[in-house]
């Protein structure tokens, strides 16, 4: 959703803090979340400017979209320019990345990289490279554009640079017509350009009303693409801090050997804001540069499904995905990077019942993987912390980095590319679970994700059923609140996970199919694995279209608030009380909820086995939401 469309005469552009005031009410109804000052003060200042350079342009009447929603992702482009292309007369449309910078520095001497002066976070991503990621990602994702694929122009725009040597160093980058750059000294080569992709005097609402309302092309789901992105070559346009992400990476690599120094990356994301392809990107270009790179997790279902995806007939590539504990014996800087996806599943110590006598010590299973490789990348998301035991947070990398002395770089990504790109479900659903200080509130509909309650577990599976047969995927999970037996001699699962007649088996518990059931590591991307309720451990780290999500016995609705009941959960790692006191408890268990309900991509069924939080999940999900 545009957070406000309009032209360069619309006379709100003359009065910014009128503007600002409406734009911040849109931004509150669509998303949920309130613009931050500096954002503010970014409308207040540039939108202006911006109208006025299009007003001397003679381009007074084309369509301003403001904060354009690019498709199923929560990111926003600050302006996208809607017109009719001077020379054939189609649709033609201009992406602009406002800047309030005066001065920007590559960042040790990187062109993809850049330091601000007086602006903290550590460096930026080149505003050129920026608007390029988002001009390829629109291609790929907005059908109107697939058709006309010379449509498209991009530019950043440093309205307050007035000396553009201060800014040289951006431009040490390729400039192409989705990458431009113009400066505050540079507004008459700006007014040209823009005449050279829009014309004068011609209105743009049908090209807006044409991107709006365009259909959108099926997502590129991480793990269909993931051989072609290790093998071959890059299958994913990265947006924002994402890019950013792996140029700081590929830019400390080079770093690293020149210096003979570590540096550690940690990169911080909710349930789908791209780590996993950051990390599939990150290990595809090193290791297609001749680096030396391996990628890790805690997840035997990722990391075997990693190996079988993206290793299909290649034991080479196989042999690149490891575990967080294959790291006890590592050479000190033997990689050049370690890449740790879901790092959050990091344990405190790599040593288990199997461990040799001889490598049983109390080394830090954190310090063994920083040990490991000259950049060691971190990418984690604190609240998927599932199990006891699990350390992976960014105050505890920090603060071990700091303890041994090396330096440390956080990127937050901000983006939100699983749930539809729907930002507002993921943070309803930690308000729903008490996991931020805001109380729960009513789900506002959003046109980029569905959620449904349902009465029974027949009826969700139904409805999952029904959205199979429409070509989607879809998958069932649960709390871990039922008994989990192994198979039966004959070759078939016991349906463990019985509710008011209604009964399914967990997923496979071992490494071998059991009928038409797939191996536990495989539940979520092999055919089969719908007739089988998944728990948190198959499901965490996996993405399907539909998710259904039955909320178990030790989950339940009183006095207006969730709240967790330790005696209906059926987990042996929460048996020991000393080892996982109630308020571990109690956190672990919303965590795995919170995991659960955003495995979807396309919408969520929820089922609860409590008829009050059935009640109070109703009053709090309207009907046809």
């Amino acid at each position: 959703m545009t957070l406000l469309r309009t032209t360069a005469r619309d006379p709100r552009l003359s009065q910014p803090d009128s503007l600002v005031e409406q734009m911040l009410e849109q931004m509150l109804f669509a998303t949920g979340r309130r613009a931050g000052r500096s954002e503010q003060n970014s409308w207040r200042r540039s939108l202006p400017v911006l109208a006025e350079d299009l007003r001397q342009a003679g381009l007074g009447d084309v369509e301003m979209l403001l904060e354009y929603h690019m498709p199923l992702t929560s990111k926003r482009a600050d302006v996208v320019l809607a017109g009719v292309h001077p020379d054939t007369g189609a649709p033609s449309y201009v992406v602009v990345e406002l800047k309030q910078w005066t001065a920007a520095y590559s960042f040790e001497d990187s062109p993809d990289l850049v330091e601000v002066p007086g602006m903290p976070g550590g460096p930026k991503l080149n505003p050129i490279e920026q608007v390029r990621g988002y001009c390829d990602y629109m291609t790929d994702f907005a059908r109107a554009l697939q058709d006309q694929p010379d449509a498209l122009a991009g530019l950043a725009y440093l309205h307050n640079a007035a000396d553009p040597s201060l800014v040289a160093d951006l431009r040490t980058v390729p400039v192409t017509t989705t990458g431009q750059l113009f400066t505050a000294a540079e507004r008459g080569k700006l007014h040209d350009f823009l005449r050279s992709r829009l014309a004068p005097g011609a209105s743009g609402s049908s090209a807006a009303d044409m991107l709006l309302k365009s259909a959108v092309a099926p997502s590129r789901q991480l793990l269909k693409v993931a051989a072609d992105e290790v093998r071959t070559r890059p299958q994913f346009h990265l947006l924002g801090n994402q890019q950013l992400a792996v140029d700081l990476v590929m830019h400390s690599v080079e770093a690293s050997r020149r210096s003979n120094t570590k540096r550690i990356i940690v990169v911080s994301g909710g349930p789908g804001s791209g780590k996993s392809v950051i990390a599939l990107e990150l290990l595809g270009e090193l290791a297609r540069q001749g680096r030396s790179v391996l990628h890790a997790t805690g997840s035997r279902s990722f990391t075997q499904t990693l190996r079988r995806v993206a290793g299909h007939r290649a034991p080479r590539v196989q042999k690149m995905f490891k575990y967080f504990n294959q790291f006890m014996t590592a050479e000190t800087n033997g990689l050049d990077v370690l890449i740790m996806d879901e790092a959050h599943r990091i344990r405190e110590t790599s040593v288990n019942r199997y461990t040799r006598a001889e490598l049983r010590t109390d080394r830090p299973q954190v310090d063994e993987l920083i040990a490991a490789a000259r950049v060691p990348v971190f990418l984690l998301d604190e609240h998927q912390v599932v199990r006891p035991g699990e350390m992976g947070s960014l105050r505890q990398i920090t603060a071990y980095a700091e303890s041994i002395g090396v330096d440390v770089f956080h990127i937050p990504l901000d983006e939100q590319f699983r749930c539809g790109g729907s930002e507002e479900y993921v943070h309803w659903v930690q308000k729903l679970l008490a996991l931020t200080d805001e109380v729960p509130t009513a789900w506002e509909p959003d046109p980029q994700f569905g959620i449904e309650v349902v009465d029974s577990p027949d009826e969700l599976e139904r409805r999952l059923e029904e959205k199979m047969a429409e070509g989607y995927s879809a998958r069932m999970t649960a709390g871990y609140c039922w008994p989990w037996s192994d198979a039966r001699k004959d070759g078939t699962l016991v349906p463990d996970v019985q509710i008011d007649g209604w009964a399914r088996p967990w997923n496979v518990k071992g490494d071998r199919k059991v009928g038409d059931a797939p191996p536990s590591a495989l539940w979520a991307t092999q055919d089969g694995g719908f007739g089988q309720v998944g728990c948190v451990y198959t499901a965490q780290g996996f993405e399907y279209d539909w998710n259904g999500v039955i909320l178990g016995p030790d989950l339940v609705w009183r006095d207006g608030r969730f709240t967790t009941v330790r005696e209906a959960n059926k987990d042996p790692d929460f048996r020991n009380r000393n080892k996982v006191p109630e308020p571990r408890f109690d956190l672990l268990v919303r965590h795995i909820y919170k995991v659960l309900l955003t495995r979807g991509m396309v919408g969520t069924v929820i089922y609860s086995t409590d008829e009050r939080t059935r009640d109070a999940l109703r009053r709090l999900i309207p009907p046809g939401a």
